[in-house]
C-alpha cells in the first residue's frame, strides 16, 4: 500500500516538473520575444522599411528613396526584419512534406496492419521505425549526394532536351539545386516512419468485429481495409498527419542543408526559402547578446510555436467533431 503511494506520488511529481518546464520554457521564449516590440514597430516584424540611395551623373546629386518589402536582412546599416519569408517557407516545406509523408505513411500503416501476415509485420515494424533514429545530417547528406545534384543534372539535361518544345520553361521553373523540394523529401523521409507506425498502431486498435462484418457481407480485404478500417480509426490517423505536420515544422537541419536558406517569398518548389528555425540555428549564435535581432529571433521562435499550437487545436477540433459524429 504505502510502496503504490510513493510510486503514485513519484509519478505526480514527475508530471508536475514536467509541466512546470514547459510553462517556463514558453514563458522565457514569449518574454524574450516581446522585448523585440520595445525596440522596433510591429510593422517591421512584417513589412521591412528599405532605402535605397541611387546617383544621378547628370546632376551628380544622391536621391534617397523609401520603399518597404518582404525583407530579412537583420545585419546591415538598416535591419529589414520582415520574417514573413520565414513563416512562408515553413509552411511551404511542411506542407508539401506531409503531402508526400501523409500519403506514402498511411499506405505503409494501412498495408502492415490489414495486408502484411503476422511475421511480416513482425520483421518490417521495428526496421522501419529504426528509420527515425538516423541522424537527420546524415539525411541531409543524402539528399544533397543523391537526390539534388543527380536531379539538377537531369532538369538541366531535360531543359537543353525539351528546349526545341518548351523554350526556357524547364531552366525557368528549376531555378536551384537547393530549394524547397529537396528539402520536403528531405523532411518525408523522417516523417513516414512516424506517420506509419502510428496508423498502424491506430488500425490495429479497430475492432476485430467490424472486420468479420465486413468479410460476411461479401466484401474483399481491400474493400474493407479502405471502406471499414480506415474511416473507423480515422481519429488515429489524423493525430498522426498532425504529429507528422508538426515534426515538419521543427524540423532543421535536413531545412538548413537541402533548402537553399534564402528568405524570399516564392510558390515554385523549387526555388531556394528558409524556415523559422534555419534562420534560429544558423543567427542565433552570432546575434549580439541583448540586441534587437537576438529578440526578433526569439519572437520567430514564438510565431513558430504560436502556429503550431493553433495548427494542432484546429486539428484536434476536427477530429473531435468526427468522434461525435461516429459515436452518435
Amino acid at each position: 500500500m504505502y510502496r503504490e503511494k510513493a510510486i503514485e506520488a513519484l509519478l505526480s511529481v514527475c508530471a508536475t516538473v514536467s509541466l512546470v518546464a514547459i510553462f517556463l520554457i514558453f514563458l522565457f521564449l514569449f518574454k524574450e520575444g516581446i522585448i523585440a516590440f520595445k525596440l522596433a514597430g510591429v510593422g517591421d516584424f512584417i513589412v521591412a522599411k528599405i532605402s535605397e540611395v541611387t546617383f544621378d551623373p547628370v546632376t551628380e546629386e544622391f536621391t534617397k528613396t523609401e520603399t518597404t518589402g518582404y525583407v530579412w536582412q537583420p545585419v546591415s546599416d538598416q535591419p529589414k526584419l520582415s520574417f514573413v519569408p520565414l513563416v512562408w517557407g515553413s509552411l511551404l516545406i511542411a506542407a508539401l512534406a506531409a503531402t508526400v509523408s501523409t500519403i506514402v505513411g498511411i499506405a505503409c500503416g494501412l498495408y502492415l496492419s490489414e495486408m502484411a501476415g503476422r511475421k511480416l509485420r513482425g520483421r518490417l515494424k521495428p526496421l522501419m521505425e529504426l528509420l527515425v533514429s538516423i541522424p537527420t545530417v546524415v539525411i541531409g547528406f543524402f539528399m544533397l549526394a543523391i537526390i539534388a545534384y543527380p536531379l539538377r543534372a537531369f532538369a538541366d539535361w531535360a531543359g537543353a532536351a525539351l528546349a526545341p518544345i518548351l523554350g526556357d520553361w524547364v531552366s525557368s521553373i528549376y531555378t536551384d539545386t537547393f530549394n524547397a523540394f529537396i528539402g520536403a523529401l528531405g523532411v518525408s523521409i523522417v516523417i513516414i516512419p512516424v506517420i506509419a507506425s502510428l496508423v498502424d498502431d491506430s488500425l490495429q486498435s479497430v475492432p476485430q468485429d467490424l472486420r468479420d462484418g465486413s468479410f460476411a457481407l461479401g466484401a474483399t480485404r481491400w474493400q474493407t481495409s479502405w471502406r471499414v478500417v480506415l474511416p473507423a480509426g480515422f481519429s488515429g490517423v489524423a493525430a498522426a498527419v498532425i504529429l507528422g505536420f508538426g515534426r515538419a515544422l521543427g524540423e532543421t537541419m535536413i531545412v538548413v542543408m537541402c533548402a537553399g536558406n534564402a528568405a524570399q517569398l516564392s510558390a515554385n518548389p523549387f526555388d531556394s526559402v528558409t524556415t523559422m528555425t534555419a534562420r534560429i540555428a544558423t543567427e542565433m549564435g552570432t546575434a549580439g547578446v541583448g540586441s534587437l535581432h537576438q529578440h526578433t529571433l526569439f519572437l520567430v521562435g514564438s510565431t513558430l510555436v504560436t502556429v503550431t499550437f493553433f495548427l494542432n487545436l484546429l486539428a484536434e477540433v476536427i477530429v473531435q467533431k468526427y468522434r461525435s459524429r461516429i459515436v452518435s
